[in-house]
């Protein structure tokens, strides 16, 4: 990775992309990220994929928890704004004339 390049999210699978995409959208638990990447990829996540992968983000201070009563809901920190940032244009330079 480049020295003046801010760090982002592991792209491989697109999930960790997905999920910080649908966050910087608007907060949401683990289940609505599982039925909307579904919705997405025409395959929905399973629990043993979808949790790791927040976990993950979490470890990395790119998402933050906050209970709701007996549920988590999800969203973005700044840093995850960043990495967010960093990972489109990442994707854009990798996908950039895919379609033509």
């Amino acid at each position: 990775m480049e020295k003046d390049c801010a760090p982002c999210c592991d792209m491989r699978g697109m999930l960790s992309f997905l999920i910080l995409f649908l966050l910087s959208k608007k907060s949401m638990h683990g289940q609505a990220l599982a039925e909307e990447i579904g919705k997405r990829k025409g395959e929905k996540p399973s629990c043993g994929t979808i949790y790791p992968a927040l976990k993950s983000l979490k470890e990395a201070g790119w998402i933050q928890e906050e209970k709701e009563g007996k549920t988590i809901v999800y969203s973005l920190t700044a840093q995850g704004r960043t990495s967010l940032k960093s990972a489109r244009q990442r994707f854009v330079q990798i996908f950039i004339g895919v379609m033509e």
